[in-house]
């Protein structure tokens, strides 16, 4: 599978925005699909992610309350809606997908084996 982000931009402290992560390639139903970001001078961090099949939803702590992660599979597409973001928010947003990803794996970096190329995120004050 290959992967496509999109939706970053530079938005003022409060807005929203909406990202997303385009599939091609086969099989879509059966991968499970996170967001990870990284920030200036900051390591990758998982956010969020929806699984295969079950479509369950897994947050970070730091995310939660604040971003929503969901998939439409006839579009092969999975979106990060971002809502009350801040300056440290600012960041390269990635999505990534794994086939069958067993529920322990999916907020673990290391499982995912397809990436796409990272949409800038940029969150002014």
């Amino acid at each position: 599978v290959q992967l496509q982000a999109c939706g970053g931009g530079l938005v003022q402290a409060g807005a929203s925005r909406r990202l997303s992560c385009l599939a091609s390639g086969r099989a879509f139903n059966s991968y499970s699909v996170a967001w990870f970001r990284q920030g200036p001078g900051k390591e990758r961090e998982f956010l969020a992610a929806v699984r295969y099949g079950t479509s369950r939803l897994y947050y970070s702590d730091s995310v939660k309350d604040r971003f929503i992660v969901f998939r439409d599979n006839a579009k092969s597409t999975v979106y990060l809606q971002m809502d009350s973001l801040q300056p440290e928010d600012t960041a390269i947003y990635y999505c990534a997908a794994e086939s069958c990803l067993h529920d322990d794996y999916n907020i673990t970096e290391r499982y995912y084996n397809f990436w796409g190329q990272g949409t800038l995120v940029t969150v002014s004050s």
